[in-house]
């Protein structure tokens, strides 16, 4: 079991491993769903769901399955989870889902999910595994957010479009369109707009940790305050 504590799991599931920005898994559905921000939250809740589930039963298995079937028992709890998801959106957002499609179902093939159980949900508790889930579909749920209002925004000048398919009626005036009803950059809703994104997105992440280093480097390296310069000349008896 690794020694890591609760805070160490929250900034690397929302900031310092994230597994979009960092360990860019799970691209696939990242890319191809986001065009929206109704479909990114729709895919980002199941997958949030699934990592938290996955990795609890993970953990509470995890002194009593052997080694030689460990990796196929971790691929069929996933499958199990995303199942009752998927359940679960046919009976609650069916509209949802068939937007969604396949990328529903392709959850289990999401390298993210059984990388955390394998790596970390494995070796420890159940309460700091299931935290790790949360904190990892957290992180990715942001990205997906993030990716799905930026391409909506600038690619059909809409923000919050059908949230009724998730929220029921209450949802259905919600949409704002701040750039009119004509607007349109077809680029930036189609695939080459969600690499686009993607990597403005990742560079923003990199250049907000190189600035975090180097204000830390200088702080560590600037003097003490009130400390002084001693010269010592002669002979000392």
């Amino acid at each position: 079991m690794s020694d890591v504590t609760a805070s160490e799991v929250v900034k690397n599931g929302l900031w310092t491993n994230n597994p979009a920005l960092v360990q860019l898994l799970g691209l696939c559905p990242l890319l191809a769903v986001t065009g929206s921000v109704v479909n990114a939250l729709g895919l980002g809740i199941a997958t949030l769901a699934v990592l938290v589930g996955s990795n609890t039963i993970v953990s509470l298995i995890r002194n009593h399955v052997s080694d030689a079937v460990r990796l196929p028992a971790f691929v069929i709890i996933i499958a199990a989870f995303v199942t009752c998801a998927e359940l679960l959106m046919k009976a609650f957002t069916y509209d949802l889902y068939q937007i969604l499609g396949i990328f529903i179902p392709l959850i289990v093939t999401n390298c993210a999910i059984l990388g955390r159980a394998e790596a970390f949900a494995s070796k420890n508790k159940v309460g700091i595994a299931a935290l790790d889930g949360l904190m990892m579909g957290l992180g990715f749920l942001a990205v997906l957010v993030a990716l799905g209002a930026i391409r909506e925004l600038l690619g059909s000048g809409t923000l919050f479009a059908d949230m009724h398919l998730l929220f029921g009626p209450m949802a259905s005036t919600w949409m704002l369109q701040p750039f009119g009803d004509n607007y349109s950059f077809l680029i930036v809703v189609l695939p080459p707009g969600a690499f686009l994104v993607t990597g403005f997105l990742i560079a923003i992440k990199n250049a907000i940790d190189t600035a975090n280093k180097r204000r830390a480097d200088a702080q560590r390296d600037a003097p003490v305050k009130g400390a002084k310069r001693i010269r010592t000349t002669g002979h000392i008896s």
